[in-house]
């Protein structure tokens, strides 16, 4: 029996190849995405070894407010100049520096624009001198106030030399420096991980970087011969007390290594999201395929029974061959996920700033995902088949028969029972009923309800393609491809729902942001009553601003009324992190923002006094007279008195404070201003007039109001782009599925093409009539996906609709061109097995049996 089931897998090399690559892509998205993250894991390890090599003891103020990694860039406190002198004194500490390095540099380049970075930070440093790592490759160190140095990575990057005079941005606006040197690391490298620096003279760094002189960021120690760094550390922590985080280098290495894995893990789980899809995908072309290899080996399997075989060795067999394609499918696409990890980590690390990459790895993890996932789904897949070939009666080999359609009722059934369960699950998980488990249960409901619907399509099948049939029957072949496409509602439905899953979830996705877009459109024409915003779009963690002096003389051109400036920051009220602002006119709370007051007054902050939203008063039990104790970024705690609370909206904040807070906002810079124009004033006429204002200020612009919320909902593009593309991966495995259902077609009617040729079908129109048959079968899956993609996309954007999407946008013009990528897609993949049903020797298949 094992011989005979190997050479009936060596007979059927090709049509199970094609099945096969589907599990390949499904493992090369599981595989690579484990190769990835062990790559940037183990690089990032070392990038922070290696900047912390010189460090045995950090000494680092607690954080005012503490940040996640997603709540923002995180800001540390000052530490005094006079716990140098006190480290210092410190038995075994040997080269004590006070250091100033902050996020928030950034260095206009000669194009005018401010280099910016995605995800490494662009530094701003005081010059401690050479060392074994830092070594000046050109000019010298910094000496005077208006002079710096950068590492060779910026000056690239900038296209600057040493000698020009540049701009610089920091937590005050631009000012101009010398360039008077160009810095590297051992090893020829021009950064470490990326990052962009920019050294300044110590008390210059302090003033621009933390926001007063006589402090640090942090200060480093090296231990003296003899003394261990753990040693110096617990030393060092006596000595300065509780109120500081002492660490060696090793455990900061760790701590910031630690913060990038939690990020990648997140990132990890995403393409383990999308190899699912491909996998799920992959299901339905694995059990298509061999469903079609059982019905074509119906005598043969028959005449195995007749001579012995019994019904556990048929199953056996159909497994035996489902287990070779999983093996072969986990070996390709383990290597091709090799392959593809390795390109993802270098793709990162040029987006990273040329992050130096660690040799490449697979981990564990990668090898037993793959084989686990391959065979796993490949036998799952195949033992519906397996069951079905073991019920094949021995009598079936004298008669010349095919396994026959069986009847619809049990899979309609089934197919209802799981659309329910995924309908219930999804209403549990989008109205918020389903408490701690809502993610796992809108996945949940997701994918039954994927499967429901793939149950149900044989149901409809039929009429609906006969209907999309119709359309091609005005010729013979037309007529023939429409019939031989709803012969098998089966199986039409098996290779229409591959298609189905990729299309209902690109479309769903599409629906749920271009509601989002619509809705955010829609409030923010409604709410915001300035004609001119500016504002600019963030290239990492620290959001564009500008200098505050812009809002001053702004206020002064002629047919200006109301200039208002928004400062944003991450601080802790009553005991709570929320997000709060300070505004530097809160009259444009009430005039700009179209804000009601509901109790206290809104127009007027003092000093000492705090506006609430509804919601946030009402949250936290708050009233008009309430005392509230804020934790800004910098400097220190200090009262509030609630004054007046306003009706929430999703375009106000929580909090707003007067702007005096301002100066102890993790960005002292206003990030936004509106300004509002006298009636009768031209947009055109101002528009220009503040945009001469911004010429020091590079990563704002000023825009109308109707391009600004353009440019706000654009940011949602770019996710969707993402989503595409790599569900792009789910319908090419649709596309492998219907070549594949209609290669093996072709050889399932080998006589009766040779029949129809023999009639007079022509070559030609044999061609048509497999290209009309595909194109039924695409069109009739994107239907399906098209309506399954709105129905989950709407019921999600109802559940939102307290989050502020209240507006269902259907995308008409991408609806459309997914029905017309079927129809393409149909004649693609209807290629290859229409050439080789045109090639079919006439008299041989006629006597084909």
């Amino acid at each position: 029996m094992l011989r005979a089931t190997l050479k009936s897998l060596l007979a059927r090399k090709l049509r199970l190849l094609l099945s096969g690559l589907a599990v390949v892509l499904g493992v090369m998205f599981v595989s690579g995405a484990f190769v990835l993250t062990d790559t940037l894991g183990r690089s990032f390890d070392a990038v922070f070894a290696d900047a912390y090599a010189e460090v045995d003891v950090n000494v680092a103020a607690k954080p005012k407010v503490e940040l996640s990694e997603t709540e923002g860039e995180q800001v540390a406190a000052p530490v005094p100049a006079s716990l140098v002198e006190r480290v210092k004194a410190v038995p075994g500490a040997a080269d004590v520096q006070g250091v100033v390095a902050a996020d928030g540099a950034r260095l206009i380049g000669t194009n005018g624009k401010v280099v910016t970075s995605f995800g490494p930070p662009q530094l701003g440093e005081n010059w401690l001198g050479e060392s074994d790592l830092v070594k000046l490759r050109e000019g010298r160190e910094p000496r005077a106030d208006d002079e710096i140095v950068v590492n060779a990575a910026l000056a690239k990057a900038a296209g600057v030399k040493v000698g020009d005079r540049v701009g610089v941005l920091t937590l005050a606006p631009k000012k101009e420096f010398t360039l008077v040197g160009v810095f590297g690391y051992s090893g020829g490298r021009d950064s470490v991980g990326g990052a962009n620096e920019v050294a300044f003279t110590t008390p210059v760094a302090q003033q621009l970087m933390l926001g007063k002189p006589d402090v640090f960021s942090n200060i480093s120690a090296r231990a003296a011969d003899g003394t261990t760094p753990e040693a110096l550390r617990d030393e060092v922590s006596r000595a300065v007390g509780g109120g500081y985080d002492v660490k060696t280098g090793e455990q900061l290495a760790d701590d910031a290594s630690a913060g990038l894995k939690e990020g990648l893990s997140f990132f990890n789980k995403i393409l383990l999201g999308f190899a699912a899809v491909a996998l799920l995908v992959g299901t339905f072309l694995i059990l298509n395929t061999f469903s079609i290899i059982v019905a074509q080996r119906t005598r043969e399997l028959a005449l195995m029974r007749a001579i012995g075989a019994s019904g556990r060795q048929v199953i056996g067999s159909v497994v035996l061959e489902a287990v070779a394609v999983g093996l072969i499918a986990s070996v390709l696409g383990l290597a091709a996920g090799i392959g593809v990890g390795a390109l993802l980590a270098y793709l990162f690390g040029k987006l990273a700033g040329g992050l130096s990459l660690a040799g490449l790895g697979v981990p564990p993890a990668a090898v037993i995902g793959a084989f686990a996932v391959g065979l796993v789904i490949t036998v799952v897949a195949a033992l519906l088949p397996a069951l079905r070939a073991a019920r094949i009666p021995p009598i079936a080999a004298m008669q010349d028969v095919a396994t026959p359609d069986r009847p619809l009722t049990k899979v309609t059934v089934g197919g209802a029972v799981v659309t329910t369960i995924g309908a219930v699950l999804l209403f549990l998980g989008l109205s918020g009923n389903a408490g701690d488990n809502t993610l796992a249960t809108i996945l949940g409901g997701v994918l039954f309800a994927f499967i429901g619907v793939a149950l149900l399509t044989p149901v409809i099948s039929r009429p609906v393609v006969a209907l999309l049939g119709a359309i091609f029957s005005w010729s013979v072949p037309g007529k023939l491809g429409r019939l031989n496409s709803g012969r098998n509602p089966r199986r039409t439905a098996i290779t229409a729902a591959a298609l189905m899953v990729g299309i209902a979830l690109v479309t769903g996705v599409t629906v749920i942001l271009d509601s989002a877009k619509g809705s955010i459109s829609a409030l923010a024409e409604d709410t915001i009553k300035a004609e001119l915003v500016i504002s600019g779009s963030a290239s990492g963690p620290r959001p564009p601003s500008f200098d505050p002096a812009v809002l001053d003389k702004t206020a002064a051109i002629p047919g200006v009324q109301l200039v208002d400036g928004e400062y944003g920051d991450m601080a802790t009220v009553g005991g709570e992190r929320t997000w709060v602002a300070a505004s530097s006119n809160v009259a444009a709370l009430e005039r700009i923002f179209g804000a009601k007051a509901t109790a206290g007054d809104i127009s007027r902050l003092a000093p000492d006094q705090m506006l609430l939203s509804s919601d946030t008063a009402k949250a936290r039990n708050l009233s008009v007279g309430s005392t509230v104790p804020v934790q800004l970024s910098r400097g220190e705690a200090r009262t509030y008195t609630v004054s007046g609370i306003y009706e929430s909206s999703q375009l106000t904040n929580p909090v707003v404070l007067p702007p005096q807070a301002a100066a102890d906002f993790a960005i002292p810079q206003p990030i936004q201003g509106f300004v509002q124009l006298a009636p009768g004033t031209s947009v055109g006429a101002v528009q220009p007039q503040v945009e001469r204002l911004l010429a020091d200020s590079p990563e704002v612009s000023v825009a109308d109001r109707a391009a600004f919320i353009k440019q706000q909902t654009s940011q949602l593009d770019t996710p969707l782009r993402m989503i595409q593309i790599l569900l792009a991966l789910a319908i090419v495995i649709a596309v492998l599925g219907i070549i594949n259902t209609l290669a093996l077609s072709v050889l399932e009617r080998t006589r009766e093409l040779g029949l129809l040729r023999a009639i007079g079908l022509r070559r030609a129109q044999t061609m048509r009539m497999i290209t009309v048959e595909a194109v039924v079968i695409s069109i009739f899956g994107a239907l399906l996906g098209v309506v399954v993609g709105t129905g989950l996309g709407a019921a999600v954007v109802r559940a939102l609709k307290d989050e502020g999407i209240t507006d269902l946008v259907l995308p008409w013009g991408q609806m459309v061109t997914f029905l017309v990528l079927a129809a393409i897609i149909g004649v693609v993949a209807a290629v290859l097995p229409a050439i080789r049903a045109a090639r079919i020797n006439v008299l041989g298949a006629i006597a084909h049996d």
